[in-house]
């Protein structure tokens, strides 16, 4: 029987209507976004289903959208019997991921990355930061660049191989862009639309005041494997799952790694759960020999079920 690992999106997958359809057609994917509507006090689901996208794309928004979109996603694809061997998240995605792979129980995460999203933008205000995809650039060339700017700004994603993401204050990060522009290897630089430095010391202020609210919550061992951002491999001891999610506020997604990770084990198959397939392309090019599909409606779902004989 094929193995396969469930990936799952972070910041910038979100889309006005995510979950709608999954919400109307299966009453399990419905619960999830009651759950959340009721924990957070708010109509969370009215958001993701009705917009609108300048209220969406905020970052106290965002992560909770796409958290709860993709839960929704994860307890169907359950409901079918497809359970993963393996799981993933990128950035935010990493507390979907923690949910799949029972570590987290949903209204948890709900909590954690209540706070995390909120202290994130608030940081963000304060702390004047961006962040920039880098393509076609060596990870040495573009750390040289980042080592040689004065300013802070360090490599924030390691998203595959030829996309790389810096992090940083605004004008050290302009200034490695222009660098990278006039290098022959970098083919693209664009500056991303973010509210924040995320993964990069300026999101410190943030890490301080989110560390208590960490260690209030409980979590359990893993069921499945999980891959985590900042090591790039396996955790298995809930307190260094614990600590390692403190470190993920200021230290590099090291994605491209984790991948490579979970490849390791003999799974070839990823499911990327939850809006959009921008980790789908991530998977295709750095293991082009791998199987990726995406769930996050229900012809989506339909053949992902197909495929697993579901």
């Amino acid at each position: 029987m094929t193995q396969f690992a469930f990936i799952f999106p972070g910041q910038g997958s979100q889309q006005v209507g995510m979950g709608a359809e999954l919400a109307r057609t299966y009453s399990t994917a419905d619960e999830v976004f009651q759950e959340a509507d009721a924990c957070l006090g708010r109509a969370l689901s009215q958001l993701c289903f009705e917009g609108p996208e300048s209220d969406l794309k905020q970052t106290e928004n965002t992560q909770l959208a796409i958290l709860t979109c993709s839960v929704a996603t994860l307890r169907v694809l359950k409901e079918f019997g497809i359970v993963p061997a393996a799981v993933a998240g990128h950035s935010l995605g990493e507390y979907s991921a923690l949910v799949a792979a029972g570590v987290l129980d949903f209204s948890d995460a709900l909590r954690l990355v209540n706070a995390r999203a909120s202290l994130m933008a608030e940081a963000g205000e304060t702390q004047q930061g961006t962040m920039a995809a880098i393509l076609g650039m060596e990870i040495e060339q573009l750390q040289q660049l980042c080592d040689g700017t004065e300013g802070v700004v360090n490599i924030a994603n390691y998203n595959c191989p030829g996309q790389l993401v810096i992090s940083g204050e605004v004008d050290a990060v302009n200034q490695v862009v222009e660098l990278a522009r006039a290098e022959i290897g970098a083919r693209r630089c664009r500056l991303l639309p973010v509210s924040g430095a995320f993964h990069s010391p300026l999101m410190a202020p943030a890490q301080q005041k989110f560390g208590s609210v960490l260690n209030s919550v409980t979590m359990q061992p893993p069921k499945v494997d999980i891959a985590m951002n900042v090591t790039g491999e396996f955790a298995t001891d809930v307190e260094n799952i614990r600590h390692l999610l403190f470190q993920q506020i200021t230290q590099p997604v090291r994605w491209e790694k984790i991948l490579h990770t979970v490849e390791q084990t003999g799974i070839t198959h990823f499911v990327e759960v939850g809006p959009g397939k921008v980790l789908s392309g991530l998977v295709k090019r750095t293991l082009p020999e791998s199987r990726v599909m995406n769930v996050e409606d229900v012809e989506t779902l339909s053949l992902v079920a197909d495929e697993m004989g579901k």
